[in-house]
């Protein structure tokens, strides 16, 4: 009988042996275990493909000894001693790490408050229009009223009926640059669209200094005539007249461009942009521009303000002029010769703006 000592090692369960069986050596696994490289035991067993692969391999395998004996061995046991030192190497993800990354992202998180689609700000910014044109209009009728039934009304007091008026036209105009583009351009729609702090803080400046100017001028010199020819009231109607204009102007231009019209100057083309030149564009080239242009001007004339009208009148041509200028070059990046045909065809109706 051969020396236990000089037992030969275990060879791979799919080695080739030779000559007369004899019965099966048995090995314990935990004498394998120690006699086990540790590199053999840290091998890990994290891809489970290999792991199925080698579980459904023969169990009848033989090796060879130095004296050509060969011992057949259960490779049985073999693959649960494999299982189970893999199981001491498998790596251990952290419970935070594996929530995190299997955690759906919420899809109403842009609608809590602070975020771009905010509905608390939404709320609170459309109440607030609210009270702001109720608040407008009803002061314009009442002071509008006093002047007709009074019988002796204050030329000065009556005069104020602009403030509210203006305070009741921007209102509207806030609350429709909303409202336009959350019922036809669903997906743009955000706090942003109500444009109250676009161009912040020179928009409300500019508002504020309007407001000022017509309250020290009829309070101050409630009987003066800057009009020539004392055409103020028919200058105050034309102001009405280019209010109502704008405003519609506008608000059918967004209408009809739908998702194609968005507030800020697009760099790259969207899925849903398209060239709009039919309906209201196929007179304007850029209607919205027109409308505000117009509307903004109509406003200052209808508050009987000389210094603001033209200074709104400076200010938005240059702002428009440039911002026409870098638009169009994406819009000819976009549609090509289409938007160049399109241009020269249409124009924009803004003093020398294309």
């Amino acid at each position: 009988m051969s020396d236990p000592k000089a037992l030969p090692p275990i060879l791979h369960p799919l080695s080739g042996g030779s000559g007369d069986e004899e019965p099966p050596l048995l090995v314990s696994s935990r004498d394998r275990r120690s006699s086990a490289s540790p590199r053999h035991r840290r091998r890990s067993r994290g891809i489970p493909s290999a792991i199925d692969a080698h579980a459904r391999a023969p169990s009848i395998s033989s090796s060879t000894n130095h004296s050509g004996s060969p011992h057949s061995v259960d490779t049985r046991e073999e693959e649960e001693e494999d299982l189970e030192d893999a199981d001491l190497t498998l790596p251990v993800l952290s419970p935070s790490g594996a929530a995190a990354s299997s955690a759906p992202r919420n899809p109403d998180r842009p609608y809590f408050p602070h975020q771009p689609k905010s509905l608390a700000g939404i709320a609170v910014r459309s109440f607030g229009l609210g009270i702001a044109l109720t608040v407008g209009g009803l002061g314009t009728l009442a002071l509008l009223a006093y002047g007709s039934f009074s019988s002796n009304p204050s030329n000065s007091l009556i005069q104020l009926w602009r403030v509210p008026f203006f305070l009741a036209t921007l209102s509207l105009f806030h609350f429709l640059e909303f409202w336009t583009t959350a019922a036809y351009n669903t997906r743009a729609a955000e706090v942003s669209s109500f444009l109250l702090t676009a161009n912040w803080p020179g928009y409300a400046i500019a508002h504020a200094l309007a407001t000022l100017e017509c309250l020290v001028t009829n309070i101050l010199f409630p009987n003066r005539s800057w009009a020539p020819l004392h055409s103020g009231p028919l200058l105050c109607l034309l102001g009405l007249v280019l209010v109502a204009v704008g405003q519609t102007v506008r608000t059918v231009a967004m209408i009809q461009a739908g998702p194609s019209f968005n507030h800020l100057v697009q760099h790259q083309r969207s899925a849903t942009h398209v060239l709009v030149t039919t309906g209201i564009y196929a007179r304007l080239r850029h209607p919205s521009y027109f409308g505000f242009f117009w509307w903004a001007l109509g406003t200052q004339l209808a508050l009987g303000n000389l210094v603001c009208f033209f200074v709104y009148a400076a200010v938005l041509w240059k702002f428009f002029s440039s911002r026409i200028r870098r638009e169009e070059e994406f819009l000819v990046r976009f549609f090509g010769d289409e938007y160049v045909d399109y241009r020269k065809k249409v124009g924009t109706k803004l003093p020398f703006v294309g």
